[in-house]
């Protein structure tokens, strides 16, 4: 993490004047949309389209021509992409990724083990974070994946992972906050202290995205009912020690809940948004985003020769940046507000100082 303070500065003035140009250093790409879950809060899984081949990939990641630091490989659920090792060794090899982060939701369990085995194979210096999504407990979370076996199924993955003994290899959970299970958290939580001992656990708020194609599902916690759930984590992970990159997790996260906090109840950017400044995605189709709450189209790297810089820096996301940049969305997606704390200074500082005190 110290290697990007030297670039903060760079970004700062990208946001202010539009120069010098950055590409971003947080990228996530949707590997897939395909999903074995049908999930109440998320709509994903239905969506149809011509993903991109390991082919288009390589033709895209060749012509960003910089590294990245924190590479997202998301879904629908990743592992159901029957080339995923191959698709993330194309990236390390082009993007040169500091940490590759996968969330999960454990349902591919003769798949997972042995894809995580190649990724930390052809990924060698790269740091790699598997996440596994869990919103209840044994029945709870089968009814809210709307899949049966998806409970067992996570809990033999997250077993299997357990053997691999690789310290490039952080296991972690992860919960959504949503009106389904906000109230379950102390149980969530108890649980997973308790049994599953992961590197880090970390929640996100059920959002209104894009991507997600579920703006018209009522799953979304108001503000009390947020905090009902996170002020409990809150108490807990500020007594809890951690060690080597769990820590800085954890420290990034506990600004992440306060962040998430103030946005729910003042409705506006709380700190400078960095989306579509330092942090992208990448659809499954091709589309370039600046993230996956807005979704709107930058331009379409088939459109477009594969070339990300073309698209990074034409008119439409110039445009999509000055209306960010002019407070017209608020939203907490966790992918990108790690990106705005780094580059706000006071969020920075409360960061490093968790880090050394604590």
């Amino acid at each position: 993490m110290i290697s990007l303070i030297p670039k903060i500065p760079l970004y700062k003035s990208y946001r202010v004047f539009g120069w010098p140009k950055r590409l971003p250093l947080n990228l996530t790409l949707n590997v897939t949309y395909h999903c074995p879950s049908r999930c109440r809060t998320c709509n994903i899984w239905q969506k149809k389209t011509d993903e991109f081949t390991l082919v288009e990939w390589k033709k895209t990641f060749k012509s960003i021509r910089s590294p990245v630091y924190w590479l997202i490989l998301s879904g629908g659920e990743p592992f159901a992409h029957k080339d995923l090792p191959e698709l993330a060794r194309l990236a390390y090899n082009y993007l040169k990724p500091k940490v590759i982060n996968i969330p999960t939701n454990g349902f591919l369990v003769d798949i997972i083990p042995s894809a995580v085995e190649k990724i930390l194979q052809n990924c060698l210096t790269s740091k790699v974070v598997i996440n596994f999504s869990l919103d209840g407990l044994a029945e709870k979370h089968d009814k809210i994946r709307n899949l049966e076996g998806s409970f067992k199924n996570l809990m033999q993955s997250y077993t299997a992972l357990q053997k691999i003994k690789n310290p490039r290899l952080t296991i972690g959970v992860h919960s959504v906050v949503s009106k389904l299970n906000f109230e379950n958290f102390p149980e969530i939580y108890k649980f997973v202290e308790k049994n599953l001992h992961p590197d880090s656990y970390i929640t996100e708020i059920a959002e209104k995205r894009t991507e997600l194609d579920n703006r018209d599902l009522k799953i979304f916690p108001d503000e009390k009912e947020y905090a009902k759930a996170i002020d409990f984590l809150l108490e807990k992970m500020e007594h809890k020690k951690a060690h080597g990159f769990s820590k800085i997790t954890r420290a990034l996260r506990i600004n992440y809940y306060e962040i998430t906090k103030k946005v729910l109840h003042k409705k506006t950017q709380i700190i400078p948004c960095y989306a579509g400044f330092a942090s992208g995605q990448i659809s499954a189709e091709g589309e370039v985003w600046s993230c996956c709450v807005r979704g709107e189209n930058m331009g379409n790297l088939r459109d477009e020769n594969y070339d990300f810089q073309k698209i990074w820096f034409g008119k439409k996301a110039a445009s999509l940046r000055k209306s960010i940049k002019n407070k017209e969305c608020y939203c907490p997606l966790a992918s990108a507000s790690y990106t705005s704390m780094l580059m706000d200074p006071k969020t920075l500082i409360k960061i490093a100082y968790k880090l050394i005190i604590k």
